[in-house]
């Protein structure tokens, strides 16, 4: 990392150029190091060398900043050169870095429309010397770059918008060419990019982090336990109880000896966690328990995760449990001397236990069944285009808790509550997926592979903004079924939305099944006909690229089950985070958010003068949303930005100036502000914005920010 920030241990105070001794002599030492493992044997680094240790995109920075290293103009840099070079840039003020700066934006003017060569290793002529000031020709090729580097794509056109918009900021004087000076006093309009100029995030000139003390683990810090208080009290609870039905069930049986206290201990054990694994897949009681108190102190939105943990807790209590029979049963044989060990296992005996003395039998077959199914949960089995298997052993579940009843005495007891409500649960399930099948009336095939369902509402299904449903399409998979979150808002009457990243092998097998050519049908059917009505009133969106057609193929839903979004309206300031496709439950959230503030405006009708109610009623006590997006890249921005655009406009119209909903868009692959290779770039874009009203990359009145969101900030 080239610059004042180069390091935080070697940063000197905003302000000042200067490091302590022995700073500035460890600095020095680890760049003689890193330059001697890249240089070649004859200690000099050629331009390939160069940008491999730039890590740099494009190669047209590479070959500007190896050029103004190059003092000598020989075509590889020596390490006297690098070490003045970096000494100028690191020690040197901000003219210094300005100036550096402004050498690489003045591009040779005979080179001004081609991409600069790579140089020779040696007498090369070197294209370090400028013309003295920069004009259009050259601010166009350099902006070109920039957009490559940071992974923009925008038409010729907007690249010439860019240009015009910075060239005319830069050029005070007007004289068609913006000079060192004009450049400086522009920038400085800019302070805290100013204070952090780098080149680019090179690894090999950035000396170790300095070795901090060792602190102690997050999870034992404050912060994490007031964060996460109901899930490790939930978990301290959990555990408590295993262990004092572990102790009571093996005093109970001490007289029987070590083994058998250990085997009954887990047994025990094993009867509440095999009836608790039930409790924790009743969703349709989660969801209703999610409107009650009890979702403020029990952490709901964990449920499956503990789903998980107790499932590996009845596989360690089972693997203990039969060990302990086996060493007990391995101490009978031993003594009686007359039947073998696998007597005691393989043959049924009265007093042993289970129906008919079967204990040992259904025991082992229980081991393999939670085994298998384990083993076949793994992510890596699921997510590798193997679903059905996954689906297919978990389903032996029914086969597991028919075992139990046979194997367990006690375990019935266990089992009734929870067992009533899962069947009921099971049987409500099968009712709604057996009273028909709902009709897909749309498909948009959207931008990023993005597939958006347009779905035949189901009469009397009401559901909350950011609930999900399991979606079952027997074209694709007869008996997959897979959840996926609610992108229409409640207030939609007629039809459901859907949007499915194409990321696995159901999803991709969607969006190509839908990809397939259609026959037109010579009369649209009058919901599609009612449909394309209401795309009037609400929020489609089509990418550019996008396909839209029209579809009459069946499925099968199977919900609504409720999230922790349904919290979200009885707050007062609510921020969404939201990454990729994962901002899919705010497309509802924030349908819904805009739906209720539309009906909470009030107006006057002789004047016309709107405000909004300030009153704190249960379906909406929000007076501030912060919605921030983060995405790798551009393409993933377009499948949900005319959403974004509509509320927008809608806000400008309800309330000009308002704040009541703002959106912060972040692009990860794009460089930031303080890098050299973007910072001509991201000026291009904050004054073309502010002078458009609207985002060169999203075309949003919110200005998109290059890198991650700076939290502290946020």
């Amino acid at each position: 990392l080239l610059g004042a920030a180069a390091h935080p241990a070697l940063c000197p105070p905003a302000g000042s150029c200067t490091m302590s001794t022995a700073e500035d002599a460890e600095w020095l030492r680890w760049v003689t190091k890193q330059f001697g493992s890249i240089a070649g044997e004859d200690k000099e680094i050629d331009l390939e060398e160069f940008k491999t240790a730039l890590q740099v995109k494009e190669s047209f920075f590479a070959e500007r900043f190896f050029a103004l290293f190059d003092s000598d103009g020989s075509g590889t840099i020596s390490l006297e050169e690098l070490l003045k070079a970096l000494s100028l840039l690191v020690h040197g003020n901000e003219t210094d870095k300005l100036r550096f700066l402004f050498q690489v934006y003045d591009v040779v003017r005979a080179l001004r429309h081609i991409r600069v060569p790579a140089l020779t290793r040696r007498g090369a002529c070197s294209p370090r010397a400028g013309s003295g000031s920069i004009d259009p020709d050259e601010l166009r090729v350099v902006l070109r770059w920039c957009l490559r580097e940071s992974a923009i794509a925008l038409p010729e056109e907007r690249l010439g918008d860019l240009t015009l918009a910075l060239f005319e900021a830069a050029d005070k004087d007007h004289s068609g060419s913006i000079t060192f000076k004009e450049l400086k006093e522009e920038l400085e309009g800019f302070p805290e990019v100013m204070e952090n100029l780098t080149i680019s995030a090179a690894s090999w000139l950035k000396p170790p982090p300095p070795t901090e003390r060792s602190r102690r683990p997050h999870y034992l810090t404050r912060v994490y336990w007031h964060n996460h208080r109901s899930k490790l009290a939930c978990l301290g609870g959990y555990a408590g109880l295993n262990l004092l039905l572990f102790a009571l069930a093996a005093l109970q049986h001490a007289s029987l000896g070590g083994w058998m206290a250990v085997a009954r201990g887990c047994g025990q054990c094993l009867n509440f966690n095999c009836a608790f694994l039930a409790v924790l897949m009743l969703r349709r009681c989660l969801t209703w328990l999610r409107a009650t108190p009890i979702a403020k102190v029990l952490p709901l939105d964990q449920h499956v995760v503990f789903h998980q943990l107790v499932g590996y807790v009845v596989l360690a209590l089972a693997a203990v449990h039969t060990g302990a029979h086996i060493a007990n049963f391995s101490r009978l044989a031993r003594q009686d001397g007359h039947h073998a060990l696998a007597e005691y296992l393989l043959s049924a005996r009265p007093g042993v236990g289970g129906l008919g003395g079967t204990a040992s039998q259904t025991g082992l077959a229980l081991q393999g069944l939670l085994a298998a199914m384990l083993a076949f949960s793994s992510p890596c089995v699921r997510r590798s285009g193997h679903f059905e298997v996954f689906y297919w052993t978990h389903l032996s579940y029914i086969s597991i808790w028919t075992l139990l009843i046979l194997h367990g005495p006690h375990f019935w007891k266990w089992f009734v509550v929870p067992g009533c409500l899962f069947v009921l649960e099971k049987v409500v399930g099968l009712a709604w997926r057996h009273a028909g099948g709902l009709r897909i009336v749309e498909v948009n095939l959207l931008p990023s592979k993005v597939t958006h369902l347009v779905i035949e509402r189901p009469q009397f299904f009401h559901y909350k903004p950011g609930d999900y449903v399991y979606l079952n399409i027997p074209a694709i998979a007869t008996y997959e079924w897979h959840p996926f979150t609610i992108s229409s808002a409640p207030e939609q009457q007629e039809t459901l939305w859907l949007h499915i990243r194409s990321l696995g092998q159901w999803t991709n097998k969607l969006y190509e099944y839908f990809q397939q050519p259609e026959s037109p049908s010579p009369e649209p059917k009058p919901l599609s006909r009612s449909l394309r009505e209401k795309r009037c009133r609400h929020w489609v969106q089509v990418g550019a690229n996008g396909a839209q057609l029209s579809a009459n193929a069946e499925c099968y839903i199977d919900g609504p089950y409720g999230t922790p979004t349904r919290r979200i309206f009885t707050s007062e300031h609510a921020v969404l985070i939201g990454a990729g496709i994962g901002i899919t439950p705010f497309a509802s959230i924030l349908q819904s958010i805009m739906y209720r503030y539309r009906r909470r405006k009030q107006s006057c009708p002789s004047c016309h003068y709107s405000w909004c109610e300030d009153l704190r009623d249960e379906e909406m006590m929000l007076r501030k949303v912060d919605f921030i997006w983060i995405n790798r890249d551009q393409k993933h921005f377009e499948w949900f930005v005319s959403l974004l655009t509509k509320l927008e406009m809608e806000q400008a119209e309800q309330e000009p100036g308002g704040r009541f909903l703002e959106m912060h868009m972040y692009m990860t692959s794009a460089l930031s502000k303080n890098d050299m290779k973007a910072i001509g770039l991201q000026m291009a874009l904050d004054l073309l914005a502010a002078k458009e009203q609207r985002d060169s990359i999203t075309g949003l009145r919110t200005r998109t920010q290059p890198g991650r969101p700076d939290w502290s900030k946020v």
